[in-house]
């Protein structure tokens, strides 16, 4: 592999996976961070974008500046203040990112 070729999913997994969400207004917005087995963080955003940071303090502090919170940190008071109940959303799912990014944006259900 050349220095100009970034590795593939094969060569560098991730190894652990969180969804963080940040709401603004009667939107929920999704990131996910995966953290690879050499350390370095990705972001893949709502847009469909993959952010590198080179390491999971670096990818989290990034989240944390736009406005995002850990869904794993999350309890029932946070997720009412937000505007939404916790038993009511779940992360994006889907067999590749592409099938993620139409579900990274979800208007929230009975938002007042």
């Amino acid at each position: 592999m050349s220095d100009t070729e970034l590795p593939t999913a094969a060569d560098d997994p991730p190894v652990e996976i969180e969804w963080w969400l940040a709401v603004h207004g009667d939107t929920l917005i999704w990131a996910r961070l995966s953290v690879l087995d050499s350390g370095i963080a990705e972001v893949f955003d709502c847009d469909g974008r993959v952010l590198r940071y080179d390491d999971d303090q670096a990818g989290r502090a990034a989240l944390l500046d736009a406005e995002f919170r850990a869904l794993d940190g999350l309890d029932e008071e946070d997720a009412a203040v937000l505007g939404f109940d916790l038993d009511s959303i779940e992360p994006p799912r889907g067999d590749e990112d592409e099938d993620l990014i139409p579900q990274m944006i979800v208007k929230l259900v009975g938002h007042a």
